[in-house]
């Protein structure tokens, strides 16, 4: 199963914000880490299985070093986060 970076990103009167450096516009949020997470899990799972339904590539994982290279990442915690299949879907095998 790949495992993708996400960042988690908080700032003070906010929840939990989870990007992802492979697939640029796709977010979620979180009211805590455990809630980010798991959402970060279900939007990478949504993404993909639309990415697949349209036949699109699905991008390699980008290592750490490659995503911290971008200033702009800097601010968040990485995480990794599995490419997990949802109920039906089949999983993204590495």
């Amino acid at each position: 199963m790949k495992q993708y970076i996400g960042l988690i990103h908080k700032d003070a009167d906010s929840d939990f914000g989870v990007s992802f450096p492979d697939f640029p516009g796709v977010i979620t949020a979180g009211k805590d880490l455990d809630d980010a997470r798991s959402l970060a899990e279900e939007a990478l799972a949504l993404h993909i299985e639309g990415l697949v339904e349209d036949g699109d590539a699905i991008p390699e994982p980008a290592s750490l070093e490659a995503v911290m290279t971008d200033a702009d990442n800097r601010d968040g915690v990485a995480i990794l986060v599995a490419a997990r299949p949802g109920p039906g879907r089949r999983c993204v095998s590495t």
